[in-house]
């Protein structure tokens, strides 16, 4: 962690922030999702029992609406996260690229030490970012596929009888 900087620290803390929203987002759909559904669904038995109610399409919609920002809202943040992985890379570069001008305005092309550690703090963050970004790009794809899912089936839980 050291040899990377600051920026790795960064991009750690991100990381454990992005994995618990992930591992929540999955519990969610797997655990919390399903119950809520059920109770619609008890619901809307009781609605196709009653014959003056030709507001349940309005209530369907609305529930389907309210599914949908339970189960794909949360996502955004973890979405901009993703996206904060490679710019934050990037500033690792920038900041390890400044030390290695840094050595070479002190010392001059003669410390190639100096230099290769400076090289190493510019790499380090920038490859550390891709591949949380990477991971990152296919849990959400994972989690939005989940989630389009359990949507899809309250909807065709939620027909009109």
């Amino acid at each position: 962690m050291s040899a990377g900087g600051v920026v790795m620290w960064a991009l750690a803390g991100l990381c454990v922030l992005f994995w618990t929203l992930v591992i929540e987002r999955f519990w969610y759909v797997r655990r919390v999702f399903p119950q809520w559904g059920r109770e619609r669904r008890k619901a809307w038995q009781h609605l196709l029992q009653d014959d003056r109610g030709t507001w349940r399409r309005a209530v369907r919609a609305a529930w389907l609406a309210q599914a949908r920002q339970q189960l794909l809202g949360p996502l955004r943040l973890s979405k901009t996260l993703v996206a904060m992985y490679p710019l934050l890379g990037l500033l690792g570069t920038v900041s390890g690229m400044v030390a290695v001008f840094d050595v070479l305005a002190i010392n001059g092309a003669g410390n190639p030490r100096g230099m290769a550690a400076g090289v190493w703090q510019a790499t380090l963050p920038t490859l550390a970012g891709m591949v949380l970004a990477i991971t990152g790009l296919f849990s959400l794809a994972r989690l939005e596929r989940d989630a389009r899912r359990a949507l899809e089936r309250l909807a065709d839980q939620l027909r009109h009888e």
